[in-house]
This record gives C-alpha cells, structure tokens and sequence, in this order.
C-alpha cells in the first residue's frame, strides 16, 4: 500500500498548479479588466487606448474548426469590417501558449492573418494567456464587448448555433450585431452574457 504522504503530493501539485493561474477579473457591467499586449507587428496595444469607443475583443485560434467556419465563409472578416466601418475597434486575441494549435509569431503570424483576410484593427498575442484567463476565456471564439466608458457589456459565444456547419451562420442569431446595432440604437443591451462554444482556448 502506498504511503498517505505519497497519495497527497499529486493533488497538492494540483492545487498549486490552479492557484498559480490568475483569477477571472471580468464581470459583465463592470470595468474590463486593463491589458497590454503586443500585436502582429510587435506594437505594444493597451485597453486603455481605446477609451471612449467600443470595443470588441474575439479570442481566435485559426486550427480550430469553429473559428475556421466563420473566417472561411468569410463570417468572422465581415463582421470586422462592418464593426470597425462604424468606429468601433475589433481585437482579435490569441491566447494560445508557444507551441500548441493556433500559436504563430513573426512572419510565419504575419502570412496567416493574410491568408485568412483578416481584418481586426490589432491582432494580439497573449501568448502567457494572462488576458484570457482574466476574462475567463474558455473557447474560441469567444466574444467580449466593452463600451466607451470601459465597461464590459456582452461576453459569451459569437452567435447561438454551436456547430461548425457554414450553412448555420445565416440562420444562426449573431450576438455582436444584436449586441451593438442596440446600443448603436440607443437602446438597452438585449444580452450580455450567453454560453460560448468552440475549441479549448489551448493556454500554457
């Protein structure tokens, strides 16, 4: 029989392992946890930035065939473009650690974001997975939108048909146009937090 002592040290590793993960820090109607990180082009972007506009955070990781059904119908660039026609800031974050699925740097990031025509204003590397981790981000994609006053409004899945079909986008119920074209509108946020779907988020 092995020794207690023996049978304790794995889940003690365990705790120490989740306690050395940072806490979720955001909270729907709340200030959006602050951030920097550097984008594709090694330009430090903070949060706080933007202040004063709308901003729409969407955890990617192009391996993943979720996100791949939105970028390769060409859902996911539209949806940048439309936003960002309207003066809001779209940043694509990829929390991936170095080394797993969706982690790409240097030139290697650069042809990526080409072939796959994204159009975010800043796309950024978390590679640590510090910023996901502080929004609590579980897949990708995961959409995260923060008003101009800073204040988180919406966090949850990009729209409510959790499959990696192209032909359920058009009947799917998008919550980043509900979301925005109401507040655009003037009008109270139909909905600010919904279950997210997709791949792992795949962190260090």
């Amino acid at each position: 029989m092995r020794p207690l002592t023996t049978l304790l040290a794995v889940p003690a590793a365990l705790v120490a392992f989740i306690a050395a993960r940072p806490e979720k820090e955001a909270a729907v109607n709340s200030p959006a946890p602050a951030f920097t990180l550097t984008d594709a082009h090694g330009t430090a972007r903070s949060l706080a930035d933007y202040r004063g506009k709308y901003v729409i955070l969407e955890w990617v990781n192009f391996g993943c065939p979720f996100v791949g059904k939105h970028y390769g119908s060409g859902n996911m660039q539209a949806l940048q473009r439309q936003m960002t026609a309207h003066g809001a800031v779209w940043l694509s974050i990829c929390s991936s650690a170095p080394g797993n699925q969706g982690y790409y740097e240097g030139k290697a990031l650069l042809a990526k974001l080409a072939e796959e025509h994204a159009a975010p204003s800043a796309y950024l590397v978390d590679a640590g997975g510090t910023v996901g981790m502080k929004y609590g981000a579980k897949t990708t994609p995961t959409i995260a939108i923060i008003n101009p006053q800073g204040v988180l409004i919406y966090e949850g899945g990009i729209d409510n048909i959790a499959s990696t079909d192209r032909a359920d986008i058009g009947r799917a119920t998008n919550y980043v146009t509900e979301v925005m074209n109401a507040v655009w509108d003037g009008k109270p946020v139909p909905v600010s937090t919904t279950r997210s779907y997709g791949c792992s988020i795949k962190y260090p």
